[in-house]
Parts: C-alpha cells; sequence; structure tokens
C-alpha cells in the first residue's frame, strides 16, 4: 500500500517550471528521505502532498484521497522548517491548543514527552531556545497521532543529545507502522535512518533505492595507505578506478571492490603501513548523482 502517490505531476510558478512529470509513490510504514539540491523541486512537492498548493497538472493521492479532505489532512503531522509558533503560550499549553485540532490526538503529556520537552513544558515558547523550538515543532506534528509523518530538516538548530533523542523518538514511530518523509541536509542521518532514498533535482527523480543501492551503484570505495609503489604500479591492483601519490608515499586509490584491492595488495607481497578502508557514503552517492547533467536520471 501506498501512503502517498504523485503520477505525471507538473507544477509551474510562471515560465518556472518547479516540477515536471513527477511521479513518486512513497510505501505505507517505511521512512523515506527526499534529497536534492536548492532548487531540485522537494519543498513544492511536499506543499503538493500537504494540500498547500494545487498540481498544475497530473495527480496527487495522499493516504488512498485528495490531500485537502478532512479525513486525509486530520491522519498528517508535518514539521516544516519554520513554524509559526505562539510566543506568549507556554510549552504545554500550545501543544494543548494543536491538540484540540484532532479527532484523536495523543495527550499532551505523550506529546511532551516524545519531543523531550516535559522539562520545559511551563516555559513560554518565546522563551525556547532554537533547538527546543524545533523540538516543539515536533511535539505539535506528532500530537495529532499522525499515520503520515513529514519532517522538513527536523534536526536543524538542534544539539547532539537533542539529535539522539529526536531520532530515537522517529525511528520508534516507524515501528509502529507510521509512514514518515523526511528531507535533511544531513546525509548521514538519512543513509543511517533510512529505509529508501530518492534524490531530485531539477523537478524530477534522478535516483530511487535503499542507501546501500544508491552507494553501490554510483559511487567507490576508497583504500590509503604508505608504500614504495608507483603510480603505474598502484594503477595495476585490481578494481583500481583512479589513484594518487603524494609525498612520502602515501596511495590513494578508488575502488568499488576494496576488498579485493586490499587482497591484491597483501598477496603481491609488497610493504606497506597505515592501512585505510573507507566506504562510499551516501554523501558521495548523492554528489555524484547531482554533478550529472539535469535530465540524466539514474
Amino acid at each position: 500500500m501506498n501512503a502517498i502517490e504523485l503520477s505525471g505531476v507538473n507544477k509551474s510558478f510562471g515560465r518556472v517550471e518547479a516540477l515536471r512529470d513527477l511521479t513518486l509513490d512513497v510505501r505505507a510504514g517505511e521512512l523515506t528521505a527526499l534529497l536534492g539540491p536548492n532548487g531540485a523541486g522537494k519543498t513544492t512537492a511536499i506543499s503538493l502532498m500537504l494540500g498547500l498548493a494545487r498540481p498544475t497538472s497530473g495527480t496527487v493521492r495522499v493516504l488512498g484521497g485528495d490531500p485537502l479532505a478532512g479525513r486525509v489532512r486530520s491522519h498528517v503531522g508535518s514539521m516544516p522548517q519554520e513554524s509559526a509558533i505562539p510566543q506568549a503560550l507556554t510549552v504545554r499549553e500550545t501543544v494543548g491548543l494543536f491538540a484540540r485540532l484532532y479527532p484523536r490526538p495523543l495527550s499532551v503529556d505523550a506529546a511532551l514527552d516524545l519531543a523531550d520537552l516535559r522539562d520545559v513544558a511551563g516555559r513560554r515558547a518565546g522563551a525556547l531556545s532554537g533547538g527546543q523550538a524545533r523540538r516543539l515543532a515536533f511535539a505539535l506534528a506528532v500530537v495529532g497521532d499522525p499515520q503520515l509523518l513529514f519532517l522538513d530538516e527536523p534536526t536543524t538548530g538542534m544539539d547532539a543529545a537533542s539529535r539522539a533523542a529526536f531520532w530515537h523518538a522517529a525511528e520508534g514511530l516507524r515501528e509502529e507502522g507510521r509512514t514518515i518523509l523526511l528531507t535533511t541536509h544531513y546525509l548521514e542521518e538519512a543513509e543511517r535512518t533510512a529505509d529508501r532514498v530518492v534524490v531530485m533535482n531539477a523537478g524530477a527523480v534522478l535516483a530511487d533505492g535503499t542507501p546501500e543501492g544508491l552507494r553501490a551503484r554510483v559511487a567507490t570505495g576508497r583504500v590509503r595507505f604508505t608504500s614504495d609503489l608507483v603510480l603505474a604500479e598502484l594503477r595495476a591492483l585490481p578494481g583500481v578506478e583512479a589513484a594518487e601519490v603524494s609525498g612520502g608515499g602515501h596511495a590513494d586509490l578508488r575502488t568499488r571492490e576494496p576488498e579485493a584491492l586490499v587482497r591484491a595488495l597483501v598477496g603481491s607481497g609488497v610493504a606497506f603501513t597505515g592501512l585505510e578502508v573507507t566506504r562510499a557514503s551516501l554523501e558521495d552517492a548523492f554528489l555524484s548523482l547531482t554533478a550529472r547533467p539535469q535530465g540524466v536520471r539514474a
């Protein structure tokens, strides 16, 4: 079952084409990361999913219906990048106010606990730190007990402890079967938490798959060590796609098969020190994909 379905969606603002023939399904119960550089169309796509805008053409369905339908909106939570929170109300009052907008909300205390805000529940929203304000935005997104949750750059402004607590809560919601659509510039968070990654650019989908699948398809691993091998000998090792040598014999090799390269290096009997093997990250894959000419899809 799909929680979100976009089919042949186009969205234009005057002469600016923000989305072009976008087709995208978000499966129920998964955490999907929607990634892309600034101007890729992510914000426009999410606006359509939330019913804040209408497509120029194509169809958008959320939880099986129109995003503007009351029965759909009552099961959707959203944590936008910027939230217009009443500054004079306390944290508890704010969460309680938003809870009244939903037919079957969580208790205020449950939402405060999910957002790790119980200790500042009596503080006015206008007196919160940046990270606390983001946690309050999360509490407001979950207090309606949503089936579908949008998280737009959720951990911006949070310190390390708050980020860890936030992801513990978000992963708990996913384990309960809720669908989460995430956008973030912290690609290590997407790599660690997402079941699926969709990369957009220029209003279209460039790639769609698991974090592991994207890393394997478009990026390479890196093997570093120090030895007396010259550049030609390094390039002759199996699976080497690129090689560099700096002063002191420091070799930096790119390969899609780091294990095979290390085995060949050990088997050659060449003396080396300082071996370091790193696999390609989601960030490597993202940069490789978005560096391609626009319109080229993986």
